[in-house]
């Protein structure tokens, strides 16, 4: 009983001594940045830390999106390799990191998804100066609800204390949700509005950003003191994130075939806009083939992308790939999608699915890539980019 009493009162001390020290590292950043949303929550917070950094503010970053990284105060990039399955207290560990280099500024990307791990990531591990929320739609409703009120609440766990957070600016429901939770805490909703961006400054960029991304980034460096222009800049010149959306044109026996990797936008509404804003920069495209990649523990959102794609998207063909291509088959046909348009091809090398799709194009088409980065689709994604002969096409 000796020994159980001791080992007790050691991890006790330990996890207090801990929590002490993490405490005083965390108050040593003055600007400490949280992101937190359904979508674009990689991409803001890379576009908020180069916008910081443009405007000579020391700003490190952490980002757990398609690949996690931390980008350190030169804009490079150090990969996470992670032994064991993903934990929020993972988040203690990269302010150890932080600490090492005295950054003034840093911009974290919350990596919780259940709403009590949401409230602990901000109020326990960051305990942040500006919030950022970048939009409330549809996903992993299993964890925080099947409606956008409930969704938005539990988002609305990292709105900080005491301190402001900005957000593209929702509808009157999701608005009030946000309002209402932050008096409490005595903290300002800012909104930015993606109106604020001009095509011109989206052609900036060597890939596909969303304007809403950008006006909500600008907003935030404006906050801290860096003039738009130099953030822009910053932002234009950035490392996108690996799963950014980038268009690669590869020729190959007469055929000419547009790729884009729009499979980290993996919801239903975020998909959709993407697609429409892709019919907008290739009005002609030739063929218009969806490659689907399906995971088996996402299946729930294979289906809800296959509801959107019978009812608001017009293509030519489309090509399942990936887990689980057989159980969705019966959701093709409940959503009016003709089983002439479907090939289905499952688990294939990256080799093959290029070939397959090359085989499906007359002399020009457009492939767009949907669904669920993992399970092959990145490994497609960057062999197209590889075999890629003219490069990124600007939006």
């Amino acid at each position: 009983m000796l020994v159980i009493g001791l080992l007790v009162t050691f991890m006790i001390t330990y996890g207090v001594i801990e929590f002490v020290t993490h405490r005083n590292r965390v108050r040593s950043i003055p600007i400490r940045i949280h992101v937190n949303g359904t979508r674009g929550k990689s991409s803001v917070t890379r576009l908020i830390a180069a916008g910081l950094r443009a405007g000579g503010i020391r700003t490190m970053a952490k980002v757990t999106g398609t690949k996690p990284r931390i980008i350190n105060q030169h804009g490079l990039e150090v990969p996470i390799i992670r032994l064991h399955p993903v934990n929020i207290i993972e988040q203690i560990k990269v302010f150890r990191f932080f600490s090492r280099f005295r950054p003034k500024a840093v911009v974290v990307e919350c990596m919780a998804v259940q709403p009590a791990y949401q409230w602990m990531c901000e109020h326990r591990f960051v305990h942040s100066t500006v919030g950022v929320m970048t939009n409330v739609r549809h996903d992993h409703t299993l964890e925080m609800g099947a409606t956008l009120e409930k969704i938005a609440n539990s988002l609305a766990n990292t709105i900080p204390v005491k301190a402001p957070m900005f957000m593209d600016e929702p509808n009157s429901e999701i608005k009030g949700v946000f309002e209402g939770r932050a008096k409490p805490l005595e903290s300002d909703i800012n909104y930015s509005s993606e109106s604020s961006v001009s095509i011109e400054d989206m052609r900036r960029f060597s890939y596909i950003e969303h304007p809403s991304n950008v006006a909500l980034a600008l907003s935030v460096c404006a906050h801290l003191g860096v003039d738009r222009e130099t953030a822009l800049s910053g932002m234009a010149q950035a490392f996108p994130d690996p799963g950014a959306l980038r268009v690669f044109t590869v020729r190959q026996d007469g055929k000419t075939l547009h790729f884009l990797n729009a499979m980290a936008a993996n919801d239903p509404e975020s998909t959709l806009m993407t697609w429409q804003r892709i019919q907008e920069l290739y009005p002609n495209p030739g063929k218009r083939i969806l490659l689907l990649n399906t995971r088996a523990d996402r299946f729930t959102r294979s289906v809800q992308l296959v509801e959107m794609i019978g009812a608001s998207i017009d293509f030519d063909r489309l090509v399942s790939m990936g887990e689980s291509t057989d159980m969705l088959t019966p959701h093709l046909r409940r959503h009016g999608i003709p089983a002439e348009k479907v090939r289905k091809i499952g688990l294939r090398k990256s080799q093959e699915i290029f070939d397959i799709l090359f085989d499906e194009v007359g002399e020009e088409g457009f492939v767009f890539g949907c669904g669920n980065a993992g399970h092959g689709g990145l490994e497609v994604a960057e062999l197209f980019r590889i075999r890629s002969r003219e490069g990124v096409k600007n939006g």
